[in-house]
């Protein structure tokens, strides 16, 4: 062997022994118990049986704390308890429960290991299940990144069977029989002579019996619920009667209302406000400075908008350029900078001997903007502060972090910040922020003891968004014999992932940041040289997660160049990312949705074409065939095609809804949206000026999933990345014209 075969020889052996060590320790780590919060003023006759369980006389609590935003959180957690349980979720009582180191998810922080999802194997499922250590030393309860599902999947059913168990168990030493003789169903714990002992009735006694751990969990073949079509939402009722209870609905007997007006610079305090309109104003109480900003206190939430409006203030400008041609200007300039440079994940062959050598390069440059959040809920937050206690009332994904942030605002604590999440009208990655939390904390100093809500302005909440970082890319490649042989993608953008650690904990997120690259870097496709380079551009527009992360634009950047090449080469574009596919499960995806469409090439008929888009975000390889055609009034979307993998379905229906909104999400954005900065501040502050996709331009969806993944996984976000570039790349084969640049409509006209 050569001497540099013996060294890496050496370095895989030190890297398996440093592995198997941390594992050795992560398996220390998990096992190690959490306390129980539920047992915390636990009354007589109660019975918390794990963290995510909790009986007595009166009816079954079950914990779900993943928030929901929309995408079925709570009803999903639910059916996943009540299938061990055996209970039917319905009649049970669903609470997200007080934030707590117990919910902290172990499966988030795996997606950030520096090896692709589609590779598998000892090592990297290691690294990704090793994850879940600092997960928990660091209490990360946080909702996002598609994790609910993956994260409670063996976890909330394992809860469900350990309470069936041991409420089993508490029946069995009532009635002096063996455990083993007994059995469940609906709620109650059948003897062998048929008499049913109702889990309630079971409360007390399993209260003071330790939890049954040694459990079985059944076989799909055995679920009555999961996997099943038409699986009812259990929160369907309340959202189709208006009676669900967000977060903007909290009312309080003597309650004040609050709202702000804050630099869209973040962390840029205003340099005069002039407050004398506002003061004077019919029912204004207080106003007051809050971070970044200017609070007022009123009696009702018009008021407070209509005083905040009154306000005349000065901005302070930050050093970063005020308009989107400055910001463009600065993120050109870093692509390619090696002072920008900030990794590089995917480098195989040899790129540059390749492109020299080539006789048919492509070279393409792309753009995308800055992206809103906009949900239909504005950011808001109720709080009330007590003689050493705060309460908060809000829409969140990251509790604990609120708990933290509110404890220090008002010197108390942790302990003594009870937070309860709410229902959230859409996030989209919005509400993994808590600026509005942090406003609402200080003005509640000012009125102790009263509940006061604070509610931002839909201008607000778009002006002081953290919205998706704008970026750019540049693509260079080589085709050769009709094959794509040489693909060198960069991509320049601001840090996303620190800046948001670094609000949200205070720290300093050390190494590089993902996100850049992310949803390029890591596709399943097999070129011979290939090569995926990240440039950190310097910090400019506070940025944020936005649904589906890095892979909303990389996905674009990645697929449309990819496209590029492919006809460069001569080859048809569905069969040839068939042939680079080194993914099975991917490779199926894109076979399955090539049969729902019927594809035989890219072009229909005259003014009529179709693109293929394909992404793997999350882990889910997620294809999608659009057609569109070419009218006097611009372009028609007509029919989108999508095959994706979440390994196995819980929730047919539910996939399905969350498919047809990923794609509508993604497609709305491609084709319209974008912020754009005049003066530090973005011009779009509401949805005339912010267009989705109309309802009469919707196309028909159809969605197929499969179940080929080795892992389950979530699918809130993996249908969004492939949406712009399928749509690119169809209009592309009806009108010959190829748009690098999002939103869409810059270039050419919609129906």
């Amino acid at each position: 062997m050569s001497r540099a075969g013996k060294i890496a020889r050496r370095t895989f052996l030190i890297g398996s022994a440093a592995i198997a060590g941390g594992v050795a320790f992560g398996v220390y780590m998990a096992k190690k118990p959490i306390p129980n919060p539920l047992l915390d003023d636990l009354k007589d006759g109660e019975a918390a049986i794990t963290p995510f369980v909790k009986i007595d006389a009166n009816g079954i609590t079950l914990i779900t704390p993943r928030a929901d935003k929309g995408q079925g959180a709570y009803s999903i957690q639910a059916y996943l308890i009540a299938e061990e349980l055996d209970i039917d979720p319905a009649t049970a009582t669903i609470s997200p429960g007080m934030p707590g180191q117990a919910y902290y998810n172990a499966t988030v922080l795996g997606e950030g290991v520096p090896i692709p999802a589609y590779k598998e194997g000892f090592v990297a499922d290691t690294l990704r299940d090793f994850m879940s250590v600092p997960a928990k030393l660091l209490s990360i309860q946080m909702t996002g990144g598609s994790s609910t599902v993956p994260d409670g999947f063996d976890r909330m059913r394992l809860a469900g069977a350990t309470a069936r168990e041991t409420l089993k168990e508490a029946a069995a030493r009532r009635v002096g029989v063996a455990r083993g003789d007994l059995r469940t169903e609906n709620g109650a714990v059948i003897l062998p002579d048929g008499t049913a002992i109702a889990y309630t009735d079971l409360a007390a006694q399993a209260a003071e019996i330790d939890p049954v751990t040694d459990v079985t969990l059944r076989p799909a073949s055995a679920w009555r619920y999961l996997g099943k079509p038409d699986l009812p939402r259990l929160d369907m009722l309340r959202k189709c009667t208006g009676t669900e209870v967000y977060g903007i609905d909290m009312e309080f007997q003597d309650m004040l209302h609050a709202t702000v007006r804050a630099n869209p610079a973040v962390g840029t305090a205003g340099a005069r406000v002039d407050a004398s309109a506002a003061e004077g104003m019919r029912g204004v109480e207080k106003i007051l400075p809050v971070s970044n900003g200017v609070g007022v206190i009123a009696n009702n939430t018009w008021r407070a908008f209509q005083a905040a409006e009154a306000l005349e203030i000065e901005w302070s400008a930050p050093d970063y350029p005020g308009t989107s041609d400055g910001i463009f200007a600065a993120l050109e300039q870093a692509l390619g900078d090696p002072d920008r440079y900030d990794h590089r994940q995917r480098d195989e062959g040899d790129v540059d001997a390749a492109l020299e050598a080539g006789e048919v390069i492509i070279d393409a440059r792309y753009r995308i903007p800055y992206l809103a959040h906009a949900p239909m809920e504005p950011m808001n937050a109720v709080v009330r502060v007590l003689e050493g206690q705060v309460e908060i009332w809000t829409g969140t994904q990251i509790p604990l972090f609120i708990r933290d942030r509110a404890a220090t605002i008002a010197g108390v604590a942790p302990e003594a910040v009870n937070v309860y999440v709410l229902p959230m009208g859409g996030s989209f990655g919005h509400r993994l922020e808590m600026t509005h939390v942090e406003q609402a904390v200080e003005l509640a100093l000012a009125v102790p003891g009263r509940h006061l809500k604070l509610t931002w302005s839909r201008e607000e909440d778009m002006s002081h968004d953290y919205p998706r970082p704008a970026s750019v890319a540049a693509g260079r490649g080589q085709v050769a014999d009709g094959k794509v042989v040489a693909f060198d993608l960069s991509v320049s953008q601001s840090a996303m992932a620190p800046e948001w650690f670094g609000r949200l904990s205070g720290m300093s997120l050390p190494g590089p940041d993902a996100t850049i690259t992310t949803g390029s870097w890591d596709q399943p496709f097999d070129i011979p040289d290939y090569r995926v380079t990240g440039y950190r551009a310097p910090s400019m527009v506070p940025v944020s997660s936005w649904r589906s992360v890095g892979a909303s634009g990389n996905g674009f950047y990645h697929d449309c160049f990819l496209d590029e090449l492919i006809h460069a080469a001569g080859a048809d574009p569905l069969a040839e990312r068939i042939r680079l596919c080194l993914h099975e499960p991917a490779r199926k995806v894109l076979e399955a949705v090539g049969e729902m469409s019927g594809w035989d090439g890219p072009s229909i008929a005259e003014g009529r074409g179709r693109g293929v888009g394909f992404c793997m975000s999350f882990g889910v390889p997620c294809a999608q065939i659009i057609e569109v055609t070419q009218t006097e009034a611009g372009i028609r979307i007509d029919q989108v095609y999508v095959a994706v993998d979440v390994g196995e379905v819980l929730d047919p229906t539910n996939l399905e809804a969350q498919v047809f909104g990923g794609v509508i999400f993604g497609l709305g954005h491609a084709m319209n949206c974008a912020l754009t900065y005049e003066d530090h501040a973005p011009l779009e502050t509401n949805y005339h000026a912010y267009e989705g996709m109309r309802l009469y331009q919707a196309p028909q969806i159809e969605v197929r999933a499969l179940s080929n993944g080795s892992r389950i996984r979530g699918v809130g976000e993996p249908a969004v990345p492939p949406a712009a570039p399928a749509l690119a790349n169809a209009i592309f084969a009806a009108t010959g014209q190829r748009i690098r640049e999002l939103p869409l409509n810059k270039h050419i006209n919609f129906v």
